[in-house]
């Protein structure tokens, strides 16, 4: 295994000017810098993790907390966040957690205590008072994706806001028999965002003078094939049927239109179907949708703990950009059109 000293000799410096080179850290002429480099680079020689860490304190790791890995959306936030990470010489440490209480105890209380870790970065989790307190003791950089935590910086969206924008770019089209396919409870948990986003539908609602439809509300798992299974009772009840649904995550409005072209619906011309996240597969579905740019908020999360490890950024949290983007699934309701 190469060594730095052979790097340093290869280079013409001393070992101290390589691990300044390397590092980053500290003064080395640009000269000098190449030479190290360009040795390191013709030897193969990589700066050893633990020695890096004992000289400078840091491991050079940053923890990431998320609540799923098998769902788009975290995924997508955990894609952006480790990028920039990695790109910044980051090592990331992921940890799962699950719905066992035990093992999502034993992350806070053992876990991100073993000191393995210069960050920590929680996706959409919310932590209690409890675990934000275990997190402050770590005496880390502490960045939380999702809801508010006062005690925590924080970078948010505000779903509420963002329901109400779908919903009214129904309503601006002439729908007034709006369903909605939100959360059964078991899947309303952090920060209760389903609940938030059916409450920005009802306020759009009530905003337009449209009370809701019990009839037109069902819930389902954020998933496609939940989607798809509501709006199949949704679409396929006698009764009155809805001209327009909004979906609580663009998964689930992928299902409705699958389900929609099953049971012969034309989708916009007799249904017209919006969803909340910017889903990479809304292009191809050509689904309207109200984009909350998740690769971005992972990539922001990211640059906000950087900025902190460096020392260049004491900023507080704040609120995640979100944008309608209009494309082929909605249209302007048609009067006199017979549904299936």
């Amino acid at each position: 295994m190469v060594s730095i000293d052979e790097v340093a000799r290869l280079a013409g410096v001393s070992t101290a000017t390589v691990s300044r080179a390397l590092s980053g850290r500290g003064h080395v002429s640009p000269a000098s810098r190449e030479r190290v480099h360009s040795a390191a680079e013709s030897l193969g020689y990589v700066v050893s993790s633990r020695a890096s860490s004992l000289a400078s304190g840091r491991t050079r790791n940053v923890g990431v907390i998320v609540p799923y890995l098998d769902r788009w959306f975290f995924s997508t936030v955990l894609s952006g966040a480790t990028s920039a990470l990695m790109r910044a010489g980051y090592d990331i440490t992921l940890y799962n957690i699950t719905a066992d209480a035990a093992v999502r105890h034993e992350v806070f209380s053992t876990f991100l205590r073993r000191q393995r870790v210069d960050a920590v970065v929680a996706v959409s989790i919310e932590l209690d008072a409890d675990e934000t307190g275990q997190l402050l003791d770590l005496g880390l950089p502490v960045i939380a994706i999702g809801g508010p935590n006062p005690r925590l910086r924080t970078l948010t969206v505000d779903d509420t806001a963002v329901a109400r924008l779908a919903t009214e770019h129904l309503l601006a089209l002439g729908h007034h028999d709006i369903a909605h396919i939100g959360a059964s409870p078991e899947f309303d948990m952090d920060f209760h965002i389903p609940t938030q986003r059916r409450l920005g539908f009802e306020q759009a609602l009530a905003d337009a003078g449209i009370a809701p439809n019990p009839a037109f509300l069902e819930p389902a798992d954020f998933t496609v094939d939940g989607g798809f299974r509501a709006a199949k009772q949704l679409l396929g009840r006698p009764g009155p049927r809805p001209t327009a649904i909004f979906a609580a995550s663009d998964e689930m409005a992928i299902g409705a239109i699958l389900a929609a072209r099953d049971l012969g619906f034309r989708v916009p011309q007799d249904l017209s179907i919006v969803g909340i996240d910017g889903h990479e597969l809304g292009e191809f579905f050509q689904l309207t949708t109200v984009d909350q740019f998740p690769l971005g908020q992972g990539e922001r999360a990211a640059r906000a703990i950087l900025a902190q490890l460096e020392g260049t950024d004491a900023a507080p949290g704040g609120d995640l950009p979100y944008e309608l983007i209009v494309r082929g699934t909605t249209a302007r309701r048609r009067v006199g059109v017979t549904s299936p």
